[in-house]
């Protein structure tokens, strides 16, 4: 399936007419580097699944990020480590599984002082879509109805990464490699000009 043409405008309102496409409690993953400002687009969905009359819900990945005496066990710069930031048990267990049986844990850790953030679960109302973003969400046979990624080429990825992060780019470029998330992913989204996008799926 070859990538056509969309207006960044447009986006959200393509992944919402996805999403609602699906019955029930939908759980839908933005997957990528934060270059591509998964959390963005996630927040830009929230008004057309309204007028959709689908509830929404947006949790960020980050806020479910192992302890930082793990995830940071071999120093805050390895790009190895980084892949393994995420604890998609708590994930799966506090929200993914949670949230069709009726609540989600909104949050887990504040990902940059590490301590608990002490939410309760909230209630899921009928029909909610559950928006979960961030990196490195596909391959780890998380239960989503509807996956999107955000694909940046190598060299546009380094261009749009802060200098103190470009240490981040090898585990992006292995995860590339690996997970080959463009193939697992339902719909996705290229953004190296984010103003044209292109679509697939």
């Amino acid at each position: 399936m070859s990538f056509r043409a969309a207006a960044p405008e447009a986006l959200a309102g393509l992944i919402a007419g996805r999403a609602v496409a699906h019955p029930g409690t939908v759980r839908v993953a933005i997957d990528g580097a934060p270059a591509a400002q998964p959390h963005s687009l996630a927040a830009s969905l929230v008004e057309p699944l309204r007028l959709l009359g689908r509830p929404v819900a947006l949790v960020r990945a980050d806020a479910f990020w192992r302890d930082a005496s793990v995830r940071l066990e071999y120093g805050r710069n390895d790009p190895d480590g980084y892949l393994d930031w995420l604890d998609a048990g708590a994930l799966r267990r506090e929200v993914l599984d949670a949230a069709p049986a009726g609540s989600y844990l909104p949050s887990l850790r504040e990902p940059r002082t590490n301590r608990s953030t002490r939410e309760s679960p909230v209630a899921v109302a009928p029909g909610t879509v559950l928006v979960v973003s961030g990196q490195f969400l596909l391959g780890l046979g998380l239960a989503f109805e509807l996956t999107v990624h955000l694909q940046l080429s190598p060299a546009a990825l380094a261009r749009r990464t802060p200098q103190d992060e470009s240490w981040t780019l090898p585990a992006f470029a292995r995860y590339a490699a690996e997970v080959d998330p463009a193939a697992l992913a339902d719909l996705v989204i290229k953004l190296d000009d984010p103003r044209h996008p292109a679509v697939r799926g």
